[in-house]
């Protein structure tokens, strides 16, 4: 605008709900407008204007009408709100040109008419306001420069601020002209001696979102940062700015979270220009978006970065191109080139600088994960681009979704910090404790000694169950906690705990039954190992009985154990090994002929922890039972030559040695790639044929002369 000086609009407002300092925290609709012109230069004011506004319920609160004394029938007899701007706006103008000004200011006590219910509520109802409504004067803010020892900003009223400048209030029956006559009654008093006030700052609310990139090095003040929760998965970062329109988001402040799989996960961090935005941001708590109510918390700045923060060169370059529109692009095949990518968009979606504009996400060792990220200059290139969604380039489908800076960085800060291949953390020392001389097999019986954990929140660990079942986790038997995954090797919410008697899990089913577990109560049941063996191998369970599994690879294996010749008490590191799953129906081995001694295993303190190796981040850890590593002294030709035999005895030689389990084989991989894979392990390679194997499902199975730690 020319001038900001010339004139100001004292605009009031009130809704059909909430009004005073809670004013736009219910999402109630604006229901009467009062404003009065207020000439700076000739300290004269003009016509107060008063109208209602008919708004979509005419559902009044009990507040709203004591203090306006409005009814629901005059509010039907009212213009909508979209007619009432228009008004206004013509009022004003008209009005402005009889004083010889040509620019006003709105001024407002207190900022949460303009951001907290204005806006909102225009961007819910797809009205374009006119530009006097993005910069206004806060007459609280005002005050405080001309009178600092009047209090905090925060704290001050229309009512306090006239008693400290002691000026009686004008006394006025209809509501919104009281609050009005007091505004211009305080603005005219800083006008003049004492106090002489210019009217300077001027409060801006942002016309839209901009994106950008953000460092891991910058600072981020933790007390301007909410995290919103319960967002639609489709939803943009331009989506969540317009859920907060009226409040400024800094530039690149919207970070969309991604979930274990790359895939959105309905949270975001946000991150405003200061704390007065981020607490009217809380404010917003349950208001909705669409037909969805989104949650809003406080958070860290610790987290925006975790989340938004990079140091790649080449996503910075990429993400330097301000105002564009980022869409990401998933399932590419791993030879497409940038030129395939280019035709696949085709000419009426032009990507910003051809090749410069896309962005390609590889891992560390430079193979092509399946993604990209192109730029577009426009909204309508990026609408064009995705009009492809799931078409085919090569021979696979092509997914398009809107992205957001923070969202390349995320997944190329994932990709990028992915090992080639797992490692192990360093064994803790070992203690010895006798145990059977068998490996721990599920026996079928019709014994009850097992419990089903139901209703287990997705994201819970070994560890949570061990918390949740407090002082019974000394009844569990060794390596008897089973993770039940479904077929994506996602959690089900299941889990099978082996108790050491059915007493023991009975006990466990009474007392733990219903009990808190994370903000979700997880139902206890008693079982049998008969029972648990039908659901770890497949099936199901229900009220109507035992359904039989499917003939397919279990959900979750039977669990796991590695064979060594008698040792000492320290294992080397270089011992720690997974083996692969039995892949048969779960039997006893046949008990060791010789040597009556009992066996000693060795066992990791962490008993029951969570070991399960994690391949990449992308992808779900293989679905393995039991989830810790532990040693076992057996001679090297019984038990060892027992699993040998039950798990592929026309491939596996009987003799010592270590399985190795490789899963995401291409499909055309030969056994020269394999023994590739392992150069510099020793195996015996006149062994070729019999070495490696693949099994029914898919998995190459192979057996170095030494043991191997991936």
């Amino acid at each position: 605008m020319a001038s900001h000086s010339d004139t100001l609009v004292v605009f009031f407002g009130a809704t059909a709900g909430a009004n005073g300092g809670k004013l736009g925290s219910d999402e109630r609709e604006l229901i009467l407008l009062v404003w009065q012109i207020v000439d700076l230069h000739e300290n004269k004011v003009g016509q107060l204007q008063r109208t209602l506004v008919q708004p979509d319920s005419a559902d009044l609160s009990e507040q709203c009408k004591e203090e306006t004394e409005l009814t629901a029938e005059e509010l039907c007899k009212a213009e909508p709100l979209e007619s009432v701007l228009q008004q206004f706006h013509q009022s004003v103008s008209a009005e402005l040109k009889s004083l010889g000004r040509s620019s006003y200011t709105l001024c407002v006590d207190g900022p949460l008419l303009i951001r907290q219910v204005l806006h909102p509520e225009a961007s819910k109802k797809n009205l374009v306001l006119p530009e006097c409504f993005y910069t206004f004067v806060d007459l609280k803010k005002e005050f405080h420069k001309c009178c600092p020892n009047a209090g905090p900003v925060n704290d001050l009223t229309l009512t306090s601020m006239l008693d400290y400048v002691c000026i009686p209030a004008a006394v006025e029956q209809e509501a919104g002209l009281r609050e009005v006559k007091n505004t211009v009654l305080l603005i005219l008093h800083l006008l003049v001696e004492p106090y002489n006030h210019k009217f300077s700052t001027f409060e801006t609310v942002n016309y839209k979102f901009e994106s950008g990139a953000c460092s891991k090095t910058e600072a981020v003040d933790s007390e301007t940062v909410i995290r919103a929760r319960g967002l639609p998965w489709q939803s943009s970062d331009q989506d969540i700015a317009r859920f907060f329109k009226g409040l400024n988001i800094a530039k690149g402040g919207v970070a969309l979270c991604l979930n274990a799989q790359g895939r959105r996960n309905g949270e975001a961090l946000v991150r405003f220009i200061n704390s007065e935005h981020r607490d009217m941001a809380l404010d917003r708590h349950k208001h909705h978006m669409g037909n969805r109510y989104i949650e809003v918390y406080k958070a860290t700045g610790e987290e925006f970065l975790k989340i938004a923060g990079g140091t790649s060169n080449e996503v910075a370059q990429f993400l330097s191109k301000e105002n564009q529109v980022i869409i990401r692009m998933r399932g590419l095949p791993f030879t497409a080139s940038p030129q395939d990518v280019l035709g696949f968009l085709g000419p009426e979606s032009p990507v910003t600088d051809g090749m410069e504009g896309l962005l390609f996400v590889k891992y560390p060792d430079g193979r092509p994960t399946g993604d990209a990220f192109v730029l577009f200059a426009c909204e309508e290139y990026a609408q064009n681009a995705l009009k492809k969604h799931k078409q085919i380039l090569g021979k696979r489908y092509i997914e398009l979704f809107r992205s957001t800076a923070a969202e390349v960085q995320q997944v190329l800060n994932r990709y990028m910090s992915t090992p080639l291949i797992s490692t192990l953390p360093p064994p803790p020392p070992m203690v010895s404790m006798p145990v059977l001389a068998t490996p721990p097999f599920i026996t079928t019986g019709s014994t009850r000694d097992c419990i089903r954990l139901r209703g287990l929140p997705y994201i819970a660990a070994i560890e949570d169950i061990l918390e949740f079942m407090g002082e019974h986790t000394i009844d569990i038997r060794p390596h008897g906690v089973h993770m039940v995954f479904n077929q994506q090797g996602r959690p089900s919410g299941d889990a099978f705990i082996q108790m050491k008697s059915a007493d023991r899990a009975f006990m466990v089913a009474q007392k733990c039954h219903k009990k808190m577990m994370k903000d979700r109560y997880v139902e206890v049941f008693q079982c049998s190992t008969e029972e648990m063996s039908f659901v770890l191998m497949g099936g199901t369970l229900n009220r109507s009985g035992l359904s039989p599994p499917p003939c397919k690879l279990p959900c979750l294996s039977p669990p796991t154990y590695a064979a060594f010749s008698a040792t000492p008490a320290m294992l080397p590191a270089e011992a720690a090994l997974y083996q692969p799953p039995l892949l048969a129906t779960p039997r006893t081995p046949q008990a060791p002929a010789h040597n009556p001694a009992p066996a000693l295993a060795y066992y990791s303190p962490q008993l029951y922890m969570n070991m399960n190796m994690s391949y990449t981040t992308y992808y779900p850890s293989p679905p393995v039972s039991p989830s810790t590593v532990s040693y076992f002294a057996a001679p090297p030709g019984s038990v060892a030559a027992a699993v040998a035999a039950q798990q592929a005895p026309s491939i596996l030689p009987p003799q010592p040695g270590a399985l190795v389990r490789m899963q995401g084989l291409p499909y055309n991989a030969g056994v020269k790639d394999i023994l590739s894979f392992f150069q510099g392990y020793q195996y015996a390679p006149e062994d070729y044929s019999s070495l490696v194997g693949v099994s029914d499902q898919g998995r190459s199975l192979i057996q170095p002369k030494e043991w191997l730690c991936l």
